[in-house]
């Protein structure tokens, strides 16, 4: 039997589809008054037949920052895919992030020794590659080295990853993968949505820098080979490959048949960007998406292997083209209807 923690997200919906369409079980935990159209939602945007699929979970109510409302909900199970996350680049989401993505992943990692589950495949992320010495070609054996430029959600992240390998040394049997951006139709309002609404708007804005990219799809795909062939007590770097933040707007704006970012926003313009925005979230109440976290992101020139997943797989990774292509129409197609 499967539990997916996060199965309202963008990983845990993916995660249940792939799992269902094997016929697999799943059990799937949530928040009380979790929203679970969107993952009802997500899997019509694969299959036709979704409703037949989507009513086969098992929903339980359950917080992974409540040990023992976990405790009960990993009765008779054998496989968590933990996808329960919090993102946020802002500093009034910290305590609220580090609280899920740390401390709520200790007390999964300890009720999963608790009930002896067999195995536990954890999300993390690049983020958690952090090494300020290392700025290409960053794989598994990139290990953490504080930096004052290290976000506090990279930091929930990695504290979230050591839980993990003390799971692994205490006799849990566990896989982490570190997915790049993770690309998703559904889900417009959060994460990697919020850049599709904003390219289909038109940005003329771009960063000179740079990141990895993967499709959700094939993330849950990895999980799930990664987990059942037992590659455990190891992290899978997952992406597809690496590409300028130019050339992933660009991506999107072409898709949607708009023109393409042509204005480079550099450090100063994004300072004064982030006072205007910081002063306007003041007065609206909205939420700042300008942030000293995400001007450090915007400016970043990293890259990634992938030689690991693809060597251990023999995995082909769904292009970049073809995934925008995808995301955009199923956007398109939500607004026609």
């Amino acid at each position: 039997m499967n539990l997916i923690t996060g199965a309202t997200g963008i990983v845990g919906a993916h995660v249940a589809l792939r799992l269902l369409q094997q016929n697999k079980p799943v059990v799937a935990i949530k928040r009380q008054g979790s929203d679970i159209a969107k993952t009802r939602k997500l899997f019509s945007y694969y299959t036709a037949d979704a409703e037949q699929l989507f009513q086969k979970i098992r929903w339980l109510e359950a917080d992974v920052c409540d040990i023992y409302s976990l405790l009960d909900a990993l009765e008779g199970i054998e496989t968590v895919y933990h996808c329960a996350g919090f993102v946020s680049f802002n500093s009034k989401d910290n305590k609220q992030m580090h609280r899920i993505n740390s401390e709520g992943t200790a007390n999964m990692v300890n009720a999963c020794l608790e009930k002896n589950v067999k195995a536990l495949c954890h999300v993390s992320s690049i983020a958690t590659l952090q090494n300020p010495d290392i700025k290409t070609n960053i794989d598994e054996s990139v290990y953490w080295k504080s930096s004052p430029l290290a976000s506090d959600y990279a930091i929930s992240k990695y504290n979230g990853e050591r839980e993990v390998w003390r799971g692994s040394e205490e006799g849990l049997n566990v896989v982490i993968v570190n997915p790049g951006i993770i690309l998703s139709p559904g889900f417009w309002t959060q994460s990697s949505g919020k850049l599709i609404q904003s390219c289909y708007k038109g940005n003329p804005f771009y960063t000179k820098g740079s990141s990895a990219t993967i499709d959700a799809k094939d993330v849950a795909d990895c999980m799930v080979k990664l987990t059942e062939s037992e590659q455990f007590n190891q992290r899978f770097v997952l992406i597809e490959n690496n590409y300028s933040f130019k050339d992933i707007l660009s991506s999107l704006h072409v898709a949607f048949g708009k023109k393409g970012p042509n204005v480079e926003a550099g450090k100063i313009t994004m300072m004064i960007g982030r006072c205007v925005d910081g002063i306007s979230s003041r007065l609206s109440g909205k939420e700042q998406l300008i942030t000293k976290e995400t001007i450090v992101a915007g400016l970043d020139q990293n890259s990634y292997s992938n030689e690991r997943i693809k060597k251990t797989l023999n995995y082909q990774f769904t292009s970049l083209q073809d995934t925008v292509r995808f995301i955009c129409q199923s956007y398109l197609n939500d607004i026609k209807n």
